[in-house]
């Protein structure tokens, strides 16, 4: 193992996130290198102090204000004191809800760029030797029944073959501290990982796609699951592979 891919997959050992085979590798490595071993050190101290720190966030005073301002004003008379007092309970307390719901948008922003960089993580451990499936297959009744027991929802096994993406398999992976499931496709050099996990939304979401170190991925929820499609291919052809992956879903759910 170079220092290039141990360097991939430090933070997967530092998480626990390897599987025996490549924790070792990693970790055989790391014993002779000292380099990639202070690396990992550092990995290390930079967790530790993350996890110390204070990160309770407080909503500036000028967003109160701000709110506050934006509230009607009388224009008659001079308010009574218990007008005033009644007003200024209730700035507060938009100001509360406001400013909760702020970090609410902060906390959930926060939490899907940490999932679409563990997904794209995911995607590069994948391409490092013999860990890209756990099963090899072009045929999608014999991948779907091999998720079967290994994870709480039913994997969208769809064929594109014709369309240009050719499927090749499918594995186990572990993102955000859970097991999601993986079907991976090629598309001439370029392979394609469509990660699925069951979701928490309610609703369908569909989001752009985003370059992250160098690989374009997309994100979407829809049935009851969140699906990330995660390549080096350029964006137009990721985007042609997501919107014929849905099309295909789509129609099979349908028929």
């Amino acid at each position: 193992m170079t220092c290039d891919e141990a360097e991939i997959l430090l933070h997967a050992l530092m998480d626990g996130e390897l599987d025996a085979g490549h924790a070792r590798e990693v970790e055989e490595h790391i014993a002779g290198c000292a380099a990639c071993a202070a690396q990992l050190a550092a990995y290390r101290e930079m967790s530790q102090a993350i996890a110390a720190a204070d990160m309770k966030y407080t909503a500036p005073l000028a967003l109160r204000r701000r709110i506050e301002a934006s509230l009607p004003q009388p224009k008659a008379e001079a308010p009574s004191r218990r007008v005033v007092l009644r007003g200024f309970t209730l700035g507060s307390a938009v100001s509360a809800i406001a400013a909760t719901g702020l970090v609410a948008i902060v906390l959930r922003d926060d939490d899907r760029q940490r999932i679409d960089s563990e997904i794209v993580s995911a995607h590069l451990r994948s391409l490092q030797a013999g860990h890209l499936t756990d099963v090899v297959s072009t045929d999608q009744h014999t991948v779907k029944p091999w998720f079967n027991g290994r994870l709480d929802v039913s994997p969208p096994v769809i064929d594109l073959t014709a369309q240009g993406f050719t499927l090749i398999g499918g594995r186990l992976d572990y993102v955000d501290a859970r097991a999601v499931g993986s079907i991976v496709y090629r598309r001439r050099a370029h392979v394609i990982n469509m990660f699925f996990a069951q979701s928490s939304n309610t609703e369908r979401y569909a989001a752009k796609i985003e370059t992250i170190q160098g690989f374009n991925l997309k994100g979407w929820s829809d049935r009851g699951l969140d699906f990330w499609a995660v390549s080096d291919l350029g964006a137009d052809e990721l985007s042609e592979f997501c919107d014929k992956f849905e099309s295909a879903m789509r129609a099979n759910s349908e028929g």
